[in-house]
This record gives C-alpha cells, sequence and structure tokens, in this order.
C-alpha cells in the first residue's frame, strides 16, 4: 500500500470513529436533565450552568478517551513553541507550555492526529519583532503567513484540509488581525482567540473564545475566595483604565456618583483591588478597546456575579456554559440603568447566581499541574467540539 493510500486508510478510521462520537453526544443531548447520567469518578456536570449537562459530559468523556493533537515541531522559541505565564496572557502561555510538555492530548504521530497545532506566540513577536510606538504590526502578519506557508510546504496536514484541522491560539488583541495574512488560516482553521469579537470576523462555528486570565505572579490563590452573600456590602463595582468607548460610558455616568455603584478610574491606595472583590456583589466587567476583559475571570474566582458590558463579545465555552444562569449582561444602551437593573434582581435569585458562580469556578482555574474540567481542559474541549464539526476528505 502507498503512503498516500496508507494515510487515506487512516483518515477513513478518524472520520469513522468521530461519525460514532457524533452520533453518542447527539443521543445524550436527549436526555434533557439538569444531571448528567455518566458515571465518573472527580466529577458530575449539573445545574443550570450548563446548556446540556449530559451532552457536556459525553462528549468531555469521548475527548479524553480519543482526542489526539499533534504540535509542529518547526519554528525556534521565543517566537514558537513558547509564551507568558505571568501576564494578562497568562492562559496563552500556559496552553503553549502545556502543549510543550507533551502531556494533553498530544502525540508523537502526525498520522493520528485529529487537529494540528501552530506553536506561535502573537505575544512573542509584539516583544520580539515588533518595533514599539512604529504602529506597524505587518512584520507580525508576514512572520504566521510565512510559517503557513513552510508547514503546508513541509506536510501533506494543511493541504488535506485547506487548514481545517489546524488551529492556532492567542490572547494578544492582535492575534485576529494577524491571521488575516494568511487566508486559509483566516477564514478555515479554528483559531482560538480571546479577542472573539464578532465584529472583527469572528466566527461562532468554527473559532474558539476562551478567557483572558491575568495572573501577575503565576498562581490564582491570591485572588480566590469572597465573603457570603449576607456580607457582601457593594452592590456593585469596577476599577480600571480609561478604554474604549464602553468604560468612557461607564465612568461618565458612574464615577463619583453613588455610593452602591463604586466606579473608579484608578483605585485609591487605601483601596484592595481583590479585597473589594469579594466584598461585592455584582462585578462590572465593561469591555476595553477589545471585548475580552480579565475582569470576567476575576469576578468568578472572587465569588462575584460578572455584569458583562460589550458588544460582539462571544463569551468563552458558551456552546457548554449557560452564562445567563450566573452573569448578568447589561446592553451598553442601558449603562445609565445598572443599578436599578441590578436592584431588579431579588435576594434569592442572587444567592442562586451566587451559588451557580462558585460551581462554574473550576471550569476557569488555572491549575499546574493541569486537572481535569479546569480551563485549559475546556479549552481543549471547544477544540475538540469543533473539530466534530469538520469532515476531512481522504
Amino acid at each position: 500500500m502507498s503512503d498516500k493510500a496508507a494515510r487515506a486508510s487512516k483518515i477513513g478510521c478518524l472520520e469513522a470513529d468521530l461519525a460514532r462520537v457524533r452520533s453518542s453526544i447527539k443521543e445524550a443531548s436527549q436526555n434533557r436533565t439538569m444531571i448528567s447520567t455518566h458515571e465518573d469518578p472527580d466529577y458530575t456536570p449539573r445545574g443550570p450552568i450548563y446548556r446540556n449537562a449530559n451532552a457536556f459530559h459525553r462528549s468531555y468523556l469521548e475527548m479524553e478517551k480519543r482526542f489526539r493533537i499533534y504540535v509542529y515541531e518547526e519554528g525556534e522559541p521565543p517566537l514558537f513553541h513558547n509564551g507568558h505565564c505571568k501576564s494578562l496572557y497568562s492562559s496563552e502561555g500556559r496552553f503553549i507550555n502545556e502543549m510543550e510538555k507533551g502531556q494533553m492530548f498530544t502525540t508523537r504521530d502526525p498520522d493520528k492526529a485529529h487537529v494540528y497545532f501552530l506553536p506561535f506566540s502573537i505575544v512573542m513577536m509584539v516583544q520580539y519583532i515588533h518595533v514599539a510606538g512604529s504602529h506597524d504590526i505587518h512584520p507580525i502578519g508576514r512572520t504566521v503567513a510565512d510559517y503557513v506557508r513552510i508547514i503546508a510546504q513541509k506536510y501533506p496536514f494543511w493541504n488535506r484540509s485547506l487548514g481545517a484541522d489546524h488551529f492556532m491560539l492567542s490572547c494578544h488583541d492582535w492575534g485576529p488581525w494577524a491571521t488575516t495574512y494568511a487566508p486559509q488560516l483566516y477564514n478555515n482553521s479554528i483559531r482560538a482567540l480571546c479577542n472573539a469579537n464578532t465584529s472583527e470576523g469572528f466566527k461562532p462555528s468554527k473559532d474558539v473564545s476562551f478567557p483572558e486570565i491575568n495572573l501577575l505572579t503565576g498562581e490564582v490563590s491570591g485572588p480566590l475566595g469572597g465573603q457570603p452573600p449576607s456580607r457582601r456590602t457593594i452592590l456593585a463595582f469596577f476599577a480600571g483604565r480609561l478604554h474604549g468607548h464602553i468604560r468612557h460610558l461607564l465612568l461618565q455616568h458612574w464615577k463619583d456618583r453613588d455610593g452602591d455603584v463604586r466606579v473608579y478610574d484608578q483605585l485609591p491606595a487605601d483601596i484592595s483591588y481583590d479585597s473589594t472583590l469579594k466584598k461585592s456583589r455584582f462585578c462590572l466587567c465593561p469591555s476595553g478597546y477589545e471585548v475580552a476583559s480579565p475582569r470576567v475571570v476575576e469576578a468568578i474566582y472572587a465569588g462575584c456575579v460578572p455584569v458583562l458590558i460589550s458588544d460582539n463579545y462571544v463569551l468563552p465555552f458558551s456552546d457548554v456554559l449557560s452564562w445567563q444562569s450566573f452573569s448578568i449582561q447589561v446592553a451598553v444602551k442601558d449603562i445609565p440603568n445598572i443599578k436599578s437593573i441590578l436592584k431588579g434582581i431579588s435576594p434569592r435569585q442572587y444567592i442562586r447566581m451566587h451559588r451557580r458562580v462558585q460551581q462554574v469556578r473550576r471550569h476557569f482555574m488555572m491549575n499546574s499541574p493541569p486537572k481535569r474540567f479546569d480551563v485549559l481542559h475546556m479549552i481543549i474541549h471547544s477544540i475538540w467540539l469543533r473539530r466534530l464539526n469538520i469532515f476531512v476528505p481522504l
């Protein structure tokens, strides 16, 4: 059997196996109860935080059993195979580093892979090849295009699917823009992005939204915790710089206006950011210049119900999680009505939402080493779901 025929046979087996997986998940989705019926030694998804707990759990278990990722070896650090782990871009850096360790669903045999990871880091490119203040980001886009070209010339996998079973990952604001330099990457590949902005080409059917997590020390222990509902004395809280029109509107309407809705562009030196999160009932999470905000995860860590204020933002893991069950979404036009909206939530409803925030936290935890159902596994699960939408030709 020729190499081409052998590869076609392997693809056929992979696709047939994925067809069975699709069928099993569809069957599981017919069970509309709010608790998974599948056995699991660690965790059983349940409750309204999930769109369908049974379907999610079945999909997750199938992923653990079958999913394989091939990481291309081309490229040298720091632009490739590396990423920041102690910054606003922690989720990108941790993901790349875990892929490099080869312990999370990776395979050394590309013929056994379901997806192929392009391990470049836009954050590192900004640090090392962008000239600060020049506003010339074309070298970054050209580097991405050159990398895709090398992969397409050296391996058969890109061209057989036109990049559809390949993925990249970026938490930098320029990540989506950089992919436009490689049209097949932009149009066909799975783009895992923090900046999941539908007005800038993000396509929920093929792209993946994952959360910004700002870990200045590399650990999450500081922001975790918070007061019980009865001891949360602040109705709503936000502190952050004036980035973008949404924050401008928020500060215009609420800065220094109301003791219940505490909004700051600069937090006073005698007020602790983490402590204030932990004693606030609702945490305002407005978009900045781009749609994603690390405040969403900060709120979840602190047990504070997120109040999402954004346009065109596809929320992380929203194909699995039912965000309306544990967060509040406020339209930009309703910023002047924030207090009345939040006051209109009954104590009983708030307690339910607070409990759900605590439940969903496990899916946003950055663990070292990674743990089942944590944020890195949820990112991979989102990529797995997109791969189930793809049929690679023989």
